[in-house]
């Protein structure tokens, strides 16, 4: 008899799957293993700094997958008047604002279950924003948010130390 507290099984997407991405669609990638070793575990790619705007999007899309959504924390000096909530499909999203850097959103399903992204920022061209969704889904993945867009080239610099 299953736990009723245990979490929700992930679907796992199929390797191949492309869809084409249509207007007010979120581009996302997650992940397609149970294992989730690597640092991320998927990328998104809004295409506006605007957070009302992207959001409800990426909430659906991931609410196909993943099961509702409860939270999301963002890093609130690289969006657009971050609320503290929306609405998305009759359900309340808290946003949580944390200095996680402007390059990753938390996802939070049902209670304790985190999921990290990748952000890869709105004026990266299309080639750069493929490169770093890749290289965030890997399994095998250890590079840092930051260093994954430096890496592809999208205009990202390391903060100085």
């Amino acid at each position: 008899m299953p736990d009723s507290d245990s979490p929700r099984v992930t679907r796992l997407l199929p390797d191949t799957l492309r869809q084409v991405a249509k207007p007010g669609t979120a581009v996302v990638r997650l992940e397609t293993t149970h294992e989730r070793q690597g640092v991320l575990d998927g990328a998104w790619w809004p295409r506006s700094r605007d957070i009302a705007a992207e959001l409800p999007a990426l909430i659906a899309a991931l609410t196909e997958y993943l099961g509702p959504v409860t939270r999301i924390g963002l890093d609130a000096t690289a969006w657009e008047q971050l609320p503290t909530r929306l609405i998305i499909d009759d359900r309340v999203v808290h946003i949580d604002s944390f200095p996680v850097g402007d390059d990753t959103v938390l996802v939070t399903r049902g209670d304790q279950d985190h999921f990290s992204l990748l952000v890869v920022p709105p004026h990266a061209t299309p080639e750069a924003a493929r490169a770093a969704m890749a290289e965030a889904v890997r399994a095998d993945n250890v590079t840092q948010a930051a260093q994954i867009l430096i890496d592809t080239g999208t205009g990202r610099v390391a903060p100085e130390t």
